[in-house]
């Protein structure tokens, strides 16, 4: 009896950690970006593409070098499980670790050819990364809702207008992470232009421009593209229970 118990236990468990894995990536999401970094605490990693055909991912673009926040990564809010460790929060300069949804495609330019819905940013709108504000880890327009509601935000999304001709955000995407907009807990995750290999960013993934030109015109919205971004021990480590693809 007790050898019967102990088997149907151990039946659950597997039953309980198949549906679990099933709930993070699903079916519906068929396109895979995926990031690995040697660790914690790298500021660049690599970036893969895959696409899921008959079930199983296909690498379509592989080993593209990307840099990271300015101190490495932590766990953030997304579509994975609440996790072991460091936790992302406003201004410690992270990029979020774990499993995205994508967002829209934003930029300078009037128009871009992207599978996502673009917005096209003016000089009025901002993303907020101000803690306690009602916008917190939006992006919105001060002509629509006053100075009052970008006041004390320091990400405005023409960086060419406000910031000495900046171009990092002259093409990019949104990675839904802390899609609840809870205050605090990091804001304003982009995928965007770098200025170089060796210059980290405050939390988001950034590459050459010619790169997520590249990223842009394959995303496809209707394929429900998700982000993933690990330190190479975490990868192993969850490859199998989040049925990621192997990086060879």
């Amino acid at each position: 009896m007790k050898k019967n118990l102990l088997l149907l236990i151990s039946l659950m468990l597997i039953i309980s950690s198949s549906v679990q894995a099933k709930s993070v990536i699903g079916n519906q999401h068929q396109q895979l970006l995926l990031m690995i970094s040697n660790d914690w605490q790298a500021t660049q990693g690599k970036l893969y593409q895959y696409e899921k055909k008959q079930n199983k991912w296909q690498l379509i673009k592989g080993s593209t070098s990307v840099t990271l926040g300015r101190t490495g990564l932590a766990w953030g809010l997304g579509l994975h499980d609440k996790q072991v460790g460091q936790y992302k929060k406003e201004g410690d300069g992270k990029a979020p670790a774990g499993i995205f949804t994508l967002g829209d495609a934003f930029g300078y330019l009037p128009d871009l050819v992207t599978g996502l819905t673009y917005q096209a940013m003016s000089k009025n709108d901002y993303c907020i990364d101000v803690n306690g504000s009602a916008y917190y880890n939006q992006i919105i327009s001060s002509e629509q809702l006053g100075e009052d509601a970008i006041k004390g935000s320091s990400e405005p999304m023409r960086r060419d207008v406000h910031l000495n001709n900046d171009q990092v955000y002259k093409k990019g995407l949104i990675i839904n992470h802390n899609s609840e907009n809870i205050s605090g807990e990091g804001s304003c995750i982009f995928m965007h232009v770098w200025r170089s290999i060796d210059k980290p960013t405050a939390g988001c993934t950034a590459m050459e421009e010619t790169h997520i030109t590249s990223i842009l015109q394959w995303l496809d919205k209707s394929k429900q593209p998700i982000y993933v971004a690990l330190p190479k021990a975490e990868y192993l480590k969850l490859k199998k229970d989040w049925g990621l693809p192997t990086v060879k």
